[in-house]
């Protein structure tokens, strides 16, 4: 088996380790053990609150949504029920952007959701 040098290479890659460990608490910046293990846990963190920030937006969307619905004397349910009978396509993104910022345009989405919710002349 040949021999394995590594000093260039083991050098930049503890350097970089310790690099993305700056700022970190007491060792955990300073140590190569310590670093690896603060990174690990802070890359996982990272991972976990990609996913996570997904889902609180969301939330925070259909909170927002909720609120403007309410305001117009529908449920949050009732309302997107409304939305997508009435065939009104617009994501929860847009319906939040819209019952914040946009109150007259949000009371129209309702007054039409609302409409298509009633039921209408028997068939």
């Amino acid at each position: 088996m040949p021999r394995v040098k590594r000093g260039t290479v083991r050098r930049a890659k503890r350097r970089r380790l310790l690099a993305r460990a700056k700022g970190y608490y007491q060792t955990k910046s300073k140590l190569y053990r310590a670093a690896k293990e603060a990174v690990d846990t802070s890359l996982n963190y990272a991972f976990v609150g990609r996913k996570r920030r997904k889902r609180d937006f969301r939330r925070l969307w259909i909170t927002r949504i909720g609120a403007g619905a309410r305001q117009h004397g529908l449920s949050y349910s009732r309302f997107m029920n409304g939305l997508k009978r009435a065939g009104i396509g617009l994501d929860r993104k847009a319906l939040a952007e819209l019952a914040a910022r946009e109150p007259e345009a949000f009371a129209h989405l309702a007054q039409q959701a609302s409409a298509a919710l009633e039921p209408g002349p028997a068939a």
